[in-house]
């Protein structure tokens, strides 16, 4: 029977398959009903150097193939999660990465250096504000993700990936800047910037009335930055928006990720990152894809045929 290779490196990390739950929307909860060691690694929620009480309800609304959150990034903070969550991740025996976000260049510093040698790697949550700007978030102006990335380079031997921002008006320079500066790969999407009104009430639906849209609805979206990005940079790309399946998976190996992240589809069926590794093994051994290294094969051949 053929049998494809689903691994893939990101930087110093290997993952056996190319499919990987997304920051804050799996954890240890999901122990008893979904196989972790089956997974090519887990990303933890949103990690911030002091604990975090997070957004006053509601924080998740519903909407037309899509879900509007606005959890206001709640954790425990640096110290809890090294010294209680930490240990309970690493049973599992996959690779742990840690999704950090900071207000300056130096919480994100500190953070890495605290997690240097603990994990194996870092995502980089680029969406966050800049108080030294003014509030405006840390991936809309290249210059500052490259001052960024740069840091925490220099801060830890950590394999770095960057989570980018959607809300940009051109993703091409963030994602160069994130290579300039020694980022071992990107991921994107983050979540796209919406509202939702509350006709009874005649008000926003959050506190905070700006809210973060995932799912399905974003999905073109993410393919379209994704392939934008790949054109830009050689580092991997990760890509993210609204996938549920293996079909969706696979238009993201084709328009350029090395890999996937699942988020919203999680909270449907918590079983759907099994699934979809399932779906990409079947999708490659019907055609006898032999590994990853098709699909990139694949893009760049659509990519000379556009410009012949």
């Amino acid at each position: 029977m053929f049998e494809p290779e689903l691994s893939v490196n990101i930087g110093n990390i290997t993952l056996k398959n190319p499919v990987i739950p997304a920051s804050g929307t799996f954890g240890i909860e999901y122990e008893e009903i979904v196989p972790i060691d089956k997974l090519s690694a887990i990303i933890t929620k949103g990690i911030t150097l002091k604990p975090k009480e997070g957004n006053k309800p509601p924080r998740i609304f519903e909407t037309p193939s899509g879900l509007l959150n606005s959890i206001g990034l709640e954790n425990p903070g640096i110290d809890v999660f090294l010294k209680d969550v930490l240990p309970i991740l690493k049973k599992y025996n996959i690779p742990i990465i840690a999704n950090i976000a900071g207000e300056s260049i130096e919480e994100y510093v500190r953070l890495s250096k605290l997690l240097d040698k603990e994990v194996s790697g870092v995502e980089v949550n680029i969406s966050c504000p800049n108080i030294a700007k003014g509030g405006i978030e840390f991936g809309q102006e290249p210059k500052v993700v490259f001052s960024l990335v740069s840091r925490i380079r220099e801060a830890t031997s950590l394999t770095i990936i960057v989570k980018l921002t959607p809300n940009v008006s051109f993703i091409k320079p963030i994602a160069k800047a994130c290579e300039d500066a020694s980022s071992d790969a990107i991921s994107l999407i983050n979540t796209i910037k919406g509202i939702a009104i509350d006709i009874e009430e005649q008000k926003p639906v959050f506190e905070n009335i700006i809210a973060g849209l995932s799912g399905p609805a974003i999905k073109p979206i993410a393919l379209r930055m994704v392939w934008e990005a790949y054109n830009s940079v050689s580092i991997p790309i990760i890509g993210i928006g609204g996938i549920r399946n293996a079909k969706d998976a696979i238009e993201f190996f084709l328009a350029g990720a090395s890999c996937i992240e699942v988020g919203t589809a999680n909270f449907i069926d918590p079983l759907s990152c099994i699934k979809i590794i399932d779906g990409i093994r079947g999708y490659m051994e019907k055609r006898e894809i032999p590994n990853m290294k098709f699909f990139r094969k694949r893009r760049d051949g659509f990519q000379s045929s556009a410009l012949s």
